[in-house]
């Protein structure tokens, strides 16, 4: 099998590193030379490309890692050059977006809407480790023109790079969950290190939770700006809902109810304990 991965950054350099390890011949294509040149030294892929527009229509899957807007002009870019019957799937935090953009009518080729619930605070090939996707999660999104067909090929590979979970949802519900345990997340820690009134020295008095909390703060702005805009309206939701948490702390400390702020902490355990089973 031909697989094409367009941008080898944290998440397209992590699949390459995966995949190559199974055999397929892996096709890398990215528009820095200094990217290819070391994919190529380090043995992550097969061949490379800065423009790869005469490789293209002789794969059988490409992974489009790239931004959401990114993605969406590629893939409209090459359209008639996708080979028929191939399956071309992307890694965009957000899916209602890529979905309305692309899906109209069946097409020779597939797209299969996929998020890989993964990712570094860091950047660029040279940061990126297929480690990170082992027993991650990982979405599909069926949309009209979905086959079981090529929807189980790319949960195969999934586990393959060495995801630990693959869920189906809607794009809609994607991004009503994604809007709050990766975008509100992201905000929040925005928000907690932007709230620091730097009156001491603050990293004199830092602990494992600042650290935990803050660590998605050092964020790539490009990436997360298109992603907040795109799914705004889930993300306001989610953030209001955090105010009005955030309040009744305030209020059960200005009224000295310390009942109802340990009723706040055992539901917050509870529902951490939850999540962990």
């Amino acid at each position: 099998m031909k697989i094409g991965i367009i941008g080898l950054g944290i998440i397209g350099g992590g699949y390459a590193k995966a995949l190559i390890k199974y055999g397929y011949e892996i096709y890398g294509i990215d528009k820095n030379t200094d990217t290819i040149e070391y994919a190529l030294k380090e043995n992550l892929i097969t061949k490379g490309y800065t423009d790869g527009s005469d490789i293209i229509s002789n794969l059988d899957v490409i992974f489009v890692c790239l931004y959401p807007k990114d993605t969406v002009d590629f893939i409209r870019k090459n359209q008639n050059r996708f080979k028929k019957n191939s399956v071309i799937s992307d890694v965009s935090g957000i899916k209602r977006y890529i979905s309305n953009s692309l899906i109209y009518e069946k097409e020779d080729y597939e797209i299969v809407l996929s998020h890989p619930i993964a990712g570094s605070e860091l950047s660029g090939i040279k940061n990126s480790n297929e480690a990170i996707f082992h027993n991650s999660n990982f979405v599909i999104c069926p949309h009209k023109y979905s086959t079981e067909e090529n929807m189980k090929l790319i949960e195969i590979l999934a586990y393959q790079i060495g995801f630990g979970n693959v869920s189906y949802i809607s794009d809609l519900e994607h991004d009503k969950i994604l809007g709050y345990t990766s975008h509100l997340t992201h905000a929040i820690a925005m928000a907690l290190v932007n709230s620091d009134p730097q009156e001491s020295k603050t990293e004199m008095f830092i602990g494992d939770s600042y650290k935990d909390l803050t660590r998605i703060a050092n964020i790539n702005e490009d990436l997360w700006i298109e992603l907040f805009e795109k799914n705004k309206d889930n993300l306001i939701k989610h953030i209001d809902n955090f105010i009005n948490e955030l309040d009744m702390i305030k209020l059960s400390l200005r009224n000295k109810d310390s009942d109802t702020l340990k009723s706040i902490m055992n539901k917050s355990s509870n529902q951490r304990c939850d999540i962990d089973g």
